[in-house]
């Protein structure tokens, strides 16, 4: 869930942001008993063109998985422009980015240990302090994403980092790991735009995200998931537009369809800022 104020609560902690976003690629590293498998978030297996983080991510013990993401620094600030042409790049030209880009591994979450196996029912603060113990012998470039359980300090976080491309923070409630749910709320300096709708995927009268076109913009990109009230208005307007066959932007593929639908969106202040819709136009 996107808000763009910080939630006051008991229980929560603050992270900088991952996938708000962190200007990175989403990504679940395993450590096998002999090797170490990086996973894109559509599971498609992406470890070769992410060696400069498979290497250092053999000293992790075995039984060892951890979901984050990968990102790129660039003159003190996270280049997401980099991230995209290493992440869409042939094998050989991924192995040049990578001697002139390094890539760091920012980790949000643990789901196995070595010790314990299966950690994902465990409670937040538990997970947390298993991934800053897993991660203190290792060191960069795989680190643990910055986190606090005090407000002002992630207010501070909030109000100073923009700068590094880093958009906002997200705070955690002290529960399970949340596979297949919204459970973490991503608070992003953001800015209401409009955008025209190009396509979507998932079914035509309820999408679960849209392909958006944004004033200015060369090429589309995708929304975050609809609400579903909100999915069902769209779907309504959606329903007779004809199909323009599949398109794909990044890593995913969308039905491009012909309509003049605009709609209102939060735009996320990072490179390729989350792209929150709002209303329709």
């Amino acid at each position: 869930m996107a808000v763009a104020h910080t939630p006051v609560g008991l229980g929560l902690s603050h992270e900088t942001p991952h996938r708000l976003e962190n200007d990175g690629h989403r990504a679940v590293l395993r450590r096998t008993e002999d090797a170490v498998i990086i996973y894109a978030r559509s599971g498609r297996i992406v470890t070769p063109h992410w060696m400069d983080l498979a290497a250092p991510a053999m000293q992790l013990r075995p039984g060892t998985t951890l979901d984050g993401e990968a990102v790129i620094w660039n003159a003190d600030r996270l280049d997401f422009g980099a991230v995209q042409a290493r992440a869409a790049s042939s094998l050989t030209r991924a192995r040049a980015l990578a001697a002139r880009h390094p890539a760091s591994y920012v980790a949000w979450d643990i789901v196995e240990h070595p010790d314990h196996g299966d950690v994902a029912a465990r409670p937040y603060t538990e997970r947390r302090a298993l991934l800053v113990d897993v991660l203190a012998d290792v060191g960069p470039p795989l680190q643990p994403v910055l986190a606090t359980d005090d407000r002002a300090t992630a207010l501070e976080w909030y109000e100073t980092l923009q700068a590094q491309g880093i958009e906002g923070i997200v705070a955690k409630p002290q529960g399970t790991y949340p596979f297949g749910r919204r459970a973490w709320v991503k608070i992003r300096h953001a800015d209401t735009v409009d955008a025209r709708v190009l396509g979507s995927i998932g079914r035509r009268r309820r999408p679960h995200r849209l392909a958006l076109l944004l004033a200015g913009a060369s090429r589309p990109r995708l929304s975050a998931r609809l609400d579903a009230v909100l999915a069902a208005r769209i779907g309504a307007v959606l329903a007779a537009a004809p199909v323009t066959g599949e398109r794909r932007t990044g890593e995913e593929t969308y039905a491009g369809l012909d309509t003049e639908l605009v709609v209102e969106v939060l735009a996320g202040s990072g490179r390729h800022g989350t792209l929150t819709v709002v209303r329709i136009r």
